[in-house]
């Protein structure tokens, strides 16, 4: 995939993702944005190699809520 339409498709998936955080954890935008960038799974998503961005806003909201609450995640093993 080129460059630009990854930019773009992870500028959808962040934006449906950071939402879920904001549902979900009571944040505001900013800190939900914040939280998100700063995790684990935001790092192996902007990697496109790792193929993250393949999966639904809410499976990697799902990710997100694991490593928020346990310190880690796993990947779902179609990756």
């Amino acid at each position: 995939m080129g460059a630009e339409k990854f930019g773009a498709v992870m500028g959808v998936l962040v934006e449906q993702i950071v939402h879920l955080i904001t549902e979900n954890y009571a944040y505001d935008e900013v800190t939900a944005s914040n939280k998100f960038y700063n995790s684990k799974v935001y790092a192996l998503l902007e990697q496109e190699e790792t193929k993250l961005w393949h999966f639904s806003p809410l499976t990697l909201f799902h990710l997100f809520d694991q490593e928020q609450k346990m310190g880690s995640f796993e990947l779902p093993e179609e990756v």
